[in-house]
């Protein structure tokens, strides 16, 4: 199940890079954004279960990026009103 776990991380990250590569999604959208917390949130439950220390961390601080846009966006759009 673990494998099912990580296939679906690995294709959000993939996913949201490909999309923004072809400019249909911007690195300020909430789609990117999301797919990018739950793909690397999924991740790290992976690396986890593989005990793969060096790739907890890197997912790990990628998603924690993704959460501090996320609510820098959040607070821009409560700030602005929009």
């Amino acid at each position: 199940m673990s494998i099912i776990i990580g296939v679906i991380g690995m294709v959000l990250l993939l996913t949201a890079f490909a999309l923004n590569l072809m400019r249909r999604i911007t690195e300020n959208s909430m789609l990117y954004i999301v797919m990018n917390i739950l793909g690397a949130g999924l991740s790290v439950y992976y690396a986890w279960t593989l005990e793969a220390y060096p790739f907890i961390i890197l997912e790990g601080v990628w998603a924690g990026f993704a959460v501090y846009k996320l609510v820098m966006i959040r607070a821009q759009v409560v700030k602005t009103g929009n």
